[in-house]
């Protein structure tokens, strides 16, 4: 299907061009007319992200009947159309987003040390601010790891809007298997003082895993961040950003986290990762449908 409709396809390169244009000229009236519309469509065509959905948030708000079900299902999707339209303000119009920020104190600090440090975030809310309000702190140099896109002119388009929003502040790097060289960048980017921004709650398909408990239930998280704050000797600074309404969003910081060097490798990597799902359990259950996870973590039998 994919190579059937090409740009047209749900993850070709069409439907990210169109949701810019459409957030960069519609007014306001007219993106809350239209969200209802293109919520519902999404809603009905996307039968395995919806099976996903139900089956990830019955972990967190428990079993329920097939209507309450639904419900769950609609408002997730509704809340991640408003993110990701307010991602393409952000990145293509003067979209004026007013954060309150919950431990302003210790981002400050951190900032404060102008040293090297890893922001990690997670598929929650309007994740993909997180790195930019690194780049309004101070005048240091990020490095943005995203996911791979599966359409290549997609990944492009994403790339130039962020690395034109940031200048020469940004840098867009796609996590790809094939490229071993990524962690030495970003290993020797930290030494120099600067910031990687990446999502701790998604591995890679070829990267370690470490195995720990979300919501009682086994779960697979990369040990990547952990590592690579490790070996650079820098801090892991975890970012949730909730929205809270049109254009407005919460920023929590809820600590600082000093990477261990005991000589136990194994050990400082799984206690590290420990703490940040603590952190992503506490985020989930605060905004259970801004939690982005479009696969299912533990599969059942029973449908949506």
């Amino acid at each position: 299907m994919r190579r059937l409709l090409g740009d047209y396809h749900v993850t070709g390169v069409f439907w990210y061009r169109f949701h810019r244009f459409g957030v960069s000229v519609l007014p306001n009236w007219g993106k809350c007319l239209l969200m209802p519309l293109f919520t519902t469509f999404f809603f009905l065509v996307l039968f395995k992200i919806r099976r996903a959905i139900a089956s990830n948030l019955e972990a967190v708000l428990g079993p329920c009947g097939f209507f309450r079900r639904q419900a769950r299902i609609y408002r997730t999707v509704w809340d991640f159309a408003w993110c990701l339209s307010e991602r393409y303000e952000t990145l293509t119009a003067d979209c004026d987003i007013a954060f309150t920020v919950e431990g302003e104190e210790l981002w400050r600090d951190q900032i404060a040390r102008r040293q090297g440090f890893i922001v990690v975030t997670a598929h929650v809310g309007n994740w993909e601010v997180g790195p930019m309000l690194a780049s309004t702190a101070y005048d240091a140099h990020i490095h943005i790891i995203r996911e791979k896109e599966v359409d290549p002119k997609a990944q492009e388009f994403i790339r130039g809007l962020i690395e034109a929003q940031g200048g020469a502040h940004y840098t867009v790097h796609f996590a790809d298997d094939d490229d071993p060289s990524l962690g030495a960048t970003l290993l020797l980017a930290l030494r120099r003082g600067e910031i990687v921004a990446l999502q701790g709650d998604r591995p890679r398909a070829t990267g370690r895993t470490i195995r720990v408990e979300l919501f009682g239930k086994p779960v697979e998280l990369p040990a990547g961040p952990a590592a690579l704050a490790r070996a650079a000797g820098v801090p892991l600074v975890p970012v949730f950003i909730f929205r809270e309404g049109r254009k407005r969003s919460r920023v929590v910081f809820p600590e600082v986290i000093e990477v261990p060097d005991t000589g136990n490798r194994d050990r400082d990597i799984r206690d590290v990762v420990q703490r940040l799902v603590t952190h992503l359990e506490t985020a989930i259950r605060r905004a259970p449908h801004q939690w982005f996870c479009f696969r299912e973590l533990w599969p059942r039998a029973t449908s949506d």
